[in-house]
């Protein structure tokens, strides 16, 4: 049960939100053979922090109460509160629990990119309904008409339980859903967007498309620094500072992520998975997945049958 006085929201002044600390970069890899990807997770969650990703992401909390922070915008969050953040603009959600409170679920989330929207509207034109609801969600789109969310909370489940053509349906029907709503709130204030810097978000999301197409290769720090045009060194700071991750955990991070889903989703022996995602010999592998997921990749590989 929620009990959270909904305060008036607020927009930090300039120098607080020059003071926040530096978002992460949230690393969300593609989904095969989707062009969106459905979730959900609860609270606490490794996914609950100050980030962004170049994805958008529509963001629906079914259950608790708390405090949203996106780009310099703070409010109150509570069952049925529905959001669509931007490409690149940081946001968190932080419930408030009692000690050691724990929600198993409290997020549904829809996450798609830009690239997909752009290229379907060059030969769908009726895509480009959807300009203006895009162009909103770089600030942060709060939705207000209960029954916008509750119609897209139930399409929000026939995407979680479809695939194919039928969940990209049902996406699109979200989509022209939220086109149309006319009652919302826009978040983040336009400074804020400025003063994040657009030139280092470029750099971020060209160096993390470059790692996504050649992180099964024996991809190295220095080849990411001169594609972009910079200094070891720098890069090494600059990706750690925008990441929240050393360049190295950052590429063993998608390596061992693709090794999940080939776990699950193929009948490939482990030694081959280990290889085909990048490692160069199996005692390597085998520590590094261990470190992420606890756990052996056979180990794993059982767990995910089971499950179904």
């Amino acid at each position: 049960m929620c009990h959270l006085t909904r305060l008036k929201p607020k927009v930090m002044n300039k120098r607080a939100a020059t003071r926040q600390s530096s978002p992460s970069y949230e690393l969300i890899p593609p989904k095969e053979h989707s062009s969106i990807l459905y979730r959900k997770h609860g609270f606490p969650d490794p996914l609950v922090r100050w980030h962004y990703h170049k994805e958008y992401e529509l963001h629906l909390i079914t259950h608790s109460c708390g405090k949203v922070f996106v780009g310099d915008y703070i409010g109150n969050f509570y069952p049925g509160t529905l959001f669509l953040i931007g490409p690149n603009l940081p946001h968190n959600w932080i419930s408030h629990t009692e000690e050691q409170e724990i929600y198993p679920e409290r997020d549904q989330v829809v996450v798609f990119i830009d690239e997909m929207i752009q290229a379907a509207r060059n030969v769908l034109p009726e895509l480009t309904e959807l300009d203006s609801l895009l162009q909103r969600a770089s600030f942060g789109i709060e939705f207000q008409d209960a029954a916008t969310i509750r119609e897209t909370q139930r399409l929000m489940q026939k995407i979680a339980t479809s695939s194919g053509l039928e969940s990209l349906a049902h996406f699109l029907s979200v989509m022209g859903l939220l086109a149309k709503a006319d009652q919302y709130q826009l978040l983040s204030s336009e400074h804020y967007l400025t003063i994040t810097g657009e030139k280092n978000q470029q750099r971020v999301n060209q160096a993390v498309n470059y790692i996504f197409n050649h992180y099964h290769e024996n991809i190295s720090l220095e080849e990411v620094a001169e594609e972009l045009g910079m200094q070891a060194t720098y890069f090494s700071k600059f990706f750690r500072q925008a990441t929240g991750r050393r360049f190295v955990e950052f590429v063993n991070s998608l390596r061992i992520t693709r090794a999940c889903d080939l776990l699950v989703h193929s009948d490939l022996p482990i030694t081959n998975i280990c290889f085909e995602v990048g490692f160069t010999n199996i005692s390597n592998f085998n520590r590094h997945f261990m470190a992420f997921k606890e756990m052996t990749p056979s180990h794993y590989r059982k767990l995910a049958s089971i499950a179904g």
